[in-house]
């Protein structure tokens, strides 16, 4: 393909978060106009945020981080061009690339990590981007754009903790927290294994709209504040088999408490901050596991995907803004108020 390509990317310029000197558009122009050997390149059609862009944008996920750099880990696409010996996908295909692209199948290492979209490498608040071939995975044909761009980072995470690193059974039960886009993944996938689940939020209003997805026991933690032993009621002394850990180290101590002996911590959020005191007595005699997790491969991201397409699965999109409202679409999912994916179209 010899077409070079001019095209629109939204660049982060500093970490302050100011509208008027942050992310603001701007003009570029691919490097070569030949793509090379198993490239693929795509359109971006939407993409999605997670509060790792928070964490970016505010320079907490790596002050040293080179500037400018495009923002945003998740998007979905259509392939518009290939390069010589490109043969899982033709143009036209709907595709999505992996978190990191380099993550092809195994665990995860050192390097791949670096290829982390969104961080040192530029990420999907694009018009354009070129990938191999082998870093991009197929849309399930039931999706659009808007929802398959939350899939990448929070299904993939959820699908990782349950179903990889959980190794989720029917009849097991599952906690998750709050109403973002990994805990409503973990509440789908988790039924989807036939478990049962319970769930936190500090809102009775979305606790019912959690009801109407399917959860079995809702637990409001502002009116409950003792919500481990709320858990530890609902499962009549047992705990839970899998918890998916997204507040951090404000609730971790209370996750392992929830915990059923041998069960599962899963991780993933920092909402509630990173430092913090951790029973480890706790966690030695009830034999847990505790584990962080960190997306996943281009091979779990298309056997997760199978699993959504056999079943039909609908992410759940929040709000969907325009690219040159990405700050707006930010300060929204900073508040707290979404209910699912916040997403931005292209």
């Amino acid at each position: 393909m010899t077409t070079a390509v001019a095209y629109k990317a939204w660049e982060l310029k500093s970490f302050s978060l100011d509208p008027k000197k942050d992310i603001q558009p701007s003009q570029r122009q691919e490097k070569s106009e030949k793509l090379e050997h198993e490239q693929v390149r795509i359109e971006i059609k939407a993409a999605s945020l997670n509060y790792r862009d928070l964490l970016v944008s505010r320079g907490h996920y790596n002050p040293k981080l080179p500037l400018p750099v495009v923002p945003l880990s998740d998007g979905a696409g259509v392939v518009t061009a290939i390069g010589d010996g490109v043969t899982k996908f033709k143009i036209g295909d709907r595709v999505m690339p992996n978190f990191m692209p380099d993550w092809i199948g195994g665990e995860v290492t050192p390097q791949a990590a670096k290829t982390a979209l969104g961080g040192f490498v530029d990420g999907m608040l694009r018009q354009y981007g070129v990938f191999h071939q082998n870093s991009l995975v197929a849309i399930p044909e039931h999706l659009s754009f808007e929802e398959a761009s939350t899939l990448p980072c929070a299904a993939l995470t959820a699908w990782s903790s349950l179903f990889v690193n959980g190794q989720i059974k029917a009849g097991q039960t599952v906690l998750t927290m709050g109403t973002g886009g990994v805990s409503l993944f973990a509440l789908q996938l988790a039924k989807l294994a036939g478990a049962r689940v319970i769930v936190t939020s500090s809102c009775d209003e979305k606790l019912e709209r959690l009801r109407a997805m399917g959860a079995d026991e809702l637990i409001n933690y502002k009116k409950n504040q003792d919500w481990d032993n709320a858990v530890l009621k609902a499962t009549h002394g047992q705990g839970v088999d899998h918890v998916v850990e997204l507040g951090g180290a404000g609730t971790l101590e209370r996750s392992m408490k929830a915990a059923a002996m041998n069960g599962h911590v899963s991780v993933i959020g920092v909402l509630d901050g990173i430092a913090g005191p951790v029973n480890t007595l706790g966690l030695i005699m009830k034999s847990l596991k505790v584990q962080g997790v960190f997306v996943g491969s281009v091979e779990r991201f298309e056997a997760m995907n199978k699993a959504i397409a056999l079943h039909k699965l609908k992410p759940v999109v929040d709000r969907v803004f325009k690219a040159d409202e990405i700050i707006d679409a930010l300060a929204y999912m900073e508040s707290g108020a979404h209910f699912g994916k916040v997403v931005v179209k292209l």
